[in-house]
């Protein structure tokens, strides 16, 4: 790749490529005139999505930008790199732009991310850069770096000419085309949408439409356009990261929170995870968590009250609160939905830190095995890593006649927790660490 007149060499395709990547993380701030080169861009960029992202190194550059990034490429032509990404601590995860919508809510990212990712964005109508629409924030950007943005050859010219047609009839402009990079910007209002010819394709999705709606829901060709709000507003409302992480977000609203409410659960969290480090401080170093799960987000509070550790978290939002999930974004956090009765899609050890609050009980009401919620936590979970369970204490008891058998016994705690205006009644919260297994361990 040429950025800005040098070459940059990309090892192995992808975004895999390490000593370059904060030069071109730069290149991209300039391309875009951001202040001080910065991609940030004062922290009005926060959450980017790199689609067949390789092994995720333009998403660890970022970490040191300010920037999150949910990295995603399926496990096909890019084999175990997402694997090799969790296992580097980058956020990423398994991903596939194919029929379904991705399992993250409208207006999540600022910035989409491609290069060199091997998606053909023309296919279906378009419909992999509707769903693209369908994540970015009004005002959103594209960067595209791939050999249709540069090359002269007939069919590389034929693939940008009708890419470039669709994205104008979709609204996005050519913020900037400089090299082999290519950036395009959504537009911040309903206006052009308006204004299109009666019978444009893509048209506008119906209003019965929901945005949000991603659990096993199929990709849709057409336009989500923006809610009244926020086309009044002319973009999503958001103060800068990292006030972002703490402030009551717009979409509060769309979930029936308060900002009250919002900064009540926010002070919650922050007490309880306190509590969680007291326990653990005899047993737990410095430094010793990376990857991180919330298996139950609600409103990302334990998320954020991790703010000041080196840690990422992936907020799961289980599907019956996958609405919720909304508000994870707009605070500058990462997450997915999920339905805990099924796996997780990951790779067995990607975690050392998995938190569940009153997941248990949850998915027996809807008739689901704890044992096998169990298992599949420690498919997830690395070797020495550990379990924070906040449930009821009959779900707790039941537990803890498997703690044996699933060698998590190397330590434990179990305590009885202060009430608070989250509480599930009465609350009991298990705290467990698994053993690595040696060779000479028997089968339990």
């Amino acid at each position: 790749m040429v950025v800005n007149g040098e070459k940059i060499n990309f090892p192995g395709g992808g975004t895999h490529f390490h000593d370059g990547a904060n030069k071109y993380i730069v290149s991209l701030a300039r391309m875009l005139k951001f202040p001080n080169d910065k991609l940030h861009n004062g922290g009005n960029i926060r959450n980017v999505l790199d689609v067949g992202c390789g092994v995720a190194s333009f998403g660890a550059y970022l970490l040191s930008h300010s920037i999150i990034a949910m990295s995603i490429a399926p496990n096909d032509v890019h084999e175990n790199q997402i694997q090799f990404a969790l296992e580097r601590g980058i956020p990423s995860t398994l991903g596939v732009l194919g029929t379904k919508r991705l399992p993250y809510p409208s207006r999540s990212f600022e910035l989409a991310h491609c290069s060199r990712c091997r998606i053909d964005w023309l296919q279906r109508d378009g419909i992999l850069l509707l769903e693209l629409d369908r994540l970015l924030r009004p005002g959103g950007y594209f960067a595209y770096s791939s050999p249709e943005a540069y090359a002269l050859d007939p069919e590389n010219r034929r693939i940008w000419n009708a890419m470039h047609d669709l994205l104008r009839r979709m609204c996005w402009r050519v913020a900037v085309k400089k090299d082999q990079t290519v950036i395009w910007q959504k537009p911040l209002g309903n206006g052009c949408y308006l204004k299109r010819d009666p019978g444009t394709q893509p048209p506008l999705c119906s209003t019965g439409d929901d945005p949000d709606a991603t659990w096993n829901v199929h990709m849709k060709a057409c336009i989500a356009p923006y809610s009244a709000k926020m086309h009044k507003e002319r973009g999503s409302g958001l103060v800068p990261w990292p006030k972002r992480l703490t402030a009551a977000p717009p979409r509060l609203e769309d979930i029936g929170v308060s900002p009250e409410q919002f900064h009540e659960d926010t002070n919650i969290w922050q007490f309880r995870v306190n509590e969680y480090w007291k326990q653990m401080k005899s047993v737990v170093r410095k430094n010793y968590f990376r990857n991180v799960m919330d298996m139950n987000s609600n409103l990302g509070g334990f998320g954020a009250a991790l703010k000041d550790t080196d840690v990422w978290v992936m907020n799961v939002a289980p599907v019956n609160m996958s609405a919720r999930l909304k508000i994870i974004y707009d605070r500058g956090l990462i997450g997915t939905v999920h339905d805990w009765c099924e796996a997780f899609s990951t790779y067995p050890r990607t975690y050392d830190l998995l938190h569940a609050w009153g997941v248990f009980s949850e998915i027996q009401e809807h008739g689901c095995g704890v044992e096998d919620l169990l298992i599949e936590m420690d498919r997830i979970l690395r070797p020495d890593g550990f379990v924070i369970i906040r449930d009821k204490p009959v779900i707790i008891n039941y537990i803890r006649k498997f703690v044996t058998a699933l060698r998590w016994d190397r330590w434990l705690s179990e305590v009885e927790p202060r009430s608070d205006a989250l509480s599930l009644s009465e609350e009991r919260v298990l705290i467990a660490r698994k053993k690595l297994w040696s060779e000479g361990d028997s089968a339990m």
